[in-house]
């Protein structure tokens, strides 16, 4: 794509636009309302702590609630409280996830929403109409994080709303969000670190904006991000090691070795404990992400979101060059079972995770290594 000049995510879209001379324009309001709804975000990240002393996040949240729609400004929510997933909200979690719905709800785009943060889907006001897109997202992945000042998130995915679904007037469902990966028809991921950046894709290629606090705007400054095909750095929490299944102890295992090994080379690890922060730094450089389903609890067949998590790093990592796993399968051919789906992920460099993929189907990977959980051992699993 040629670059004269700045391009703001505006002119982006509307580039995207002449692509297609049909559309009608919904898509890219709509991502202007998310990208928004990242930049309130973006403020309340940057205040920290700050927000506990009064006039900081709060006041930012409801003042760019406002400014969006007329709607009324959030309720309050201290956090501390367990969300669907059993994990405990942070104050910043509730404000977020606050933020997204308001923002998007007024505009008319979307038939209903599905957060991590909500147990069931949200649905559009009655006083508002409704459009044919739904939307999925974690309004601020990794913010455990934010304590000790590492880069957290928002991640997004944007879906059609099924044939028919809604035109009777009814609500959504939590069966309409039920669509694999591959049927987003946009996803991305702001991060909020040294800088504030929107990475984005439509299904033609992945672009970046950095947000520039002049102009208050994103800008293009990645036209065109390709992963990497090849890389020395793999990312896994080496804690879980003892839950891992072989066929991913024996690739973190050859990594290990280095260059006397059967790679024939050095690799780094990495871990960050924040998928937008894995995914951006594998985005820029390469390398591979894993959190596979292991055996550490075995209700749970992985530990990352498939609708709101995978799905949307999935396409952004497809549309990039690289490729998006199960470990068994690509990510975005499953179909989902439920809202809040768990499931293994691995992304990252296309060379990588097809090794990765090959040793799962490999027969010889799934033998015992050694005689003490050979065939007839007592620990046979």
């Amino acid at each position: 794509m040629p670059l004269t000049g700045r391009w703001t995510l505006t002119r982006y879209l509307i580039e995207e636009r002449r692509r297609y001379p049909q559309a009608s324009g919904e898509l890219n309001a709509l991502i202007l309302d998310v990208a928004l709804a990242c930049k309130a975000i973006a403020r309340i990240v940057a205040c920290g702590r700050l927000h506990d002393a009064g006039g900081g996040a709060g006041t930012v949240a409801a003042s760019a609630i406002g400014a969006a729609a007329p709607a009324p400004a959030p309720a309050s929510a201290p956090g501390g409280q367990l969300n669907v997933q059993g994990e405990v909200q942070k104050p910043l979690d509730v404000i977020a996830n606050e933020i997204f719905v308001r923002m998007n709800e007024w505009n008319g785009h979307l038939g209903g929403m599905a957060s991590e943060e909500l147990a069931a889907p949200a649905q559009i006001p009655a006083s508002y109409p409704r459009g044919k897109y739904l939307l999925a997202f974690d309004p601020l992945d990794g913010s455990s994080n934010i304590d000790v000042n590492v880069a957290v998130g928002s991640i997004f995915g944007i879906l059609r709303m099924p044939e028919g679904a809604g035109d009777d007037g009814r609500d959504v469902t939590e069966a309409d969000f039920l669509q694999p990966g591959a049927a987003q028809v946009a996803a991305g991921y702001a991060i909020y670190g040294p800088t504030t950046m929107l990475v984005l894709t439509v299904g033609n290629g992945v672009a970046g904006f950095t947000l520039d606090p002049n102009l208050g705007e994103f800008v293009l400054s990645h036209p065109d991000i390709r992963v990497p095909a090849d890389a020395s750095e793999f990312a896994i929490n080496s804690s879980n090691a003892r839950f891992w299944e072989p066929p991913v102890k024996r690739y973190v295992d050859e990594c290990l070795a280095g260059r006397s090994g059967p790679r024939g080379r050095d690799f780094n690890m990495r871990w960050i404990a924040s998928l937008v922060a894995e995914a951006h730094r594998i985005l820029m450089r390469g390398g591979v992400f894993m959190y596979p389903r292991d055996t550490k609890d075995a209700s749970r067949p992985g530990r990352l979101r498939l609708l709101y998590e995978a799905n949307p790093i999935g396409f952004v990592m497809e549309q990039a060059g690289g490729r998006a796993s199960t470990g068994r399968q690509p990510v975005l051919r499953v179909q989902p079972s439920s809202l809040h789906q768990r499931i293994g992920f691995v992304f990252g460099s296309r060379s990588e995770v097809e090794r990765i993929e090959r040793y799962h189907h490999d027969p010889a990977t799934r033998e015992p290594a050694t005689p003490l959980f050979a065939e007839r051992s007592l620990f046979r699993d």
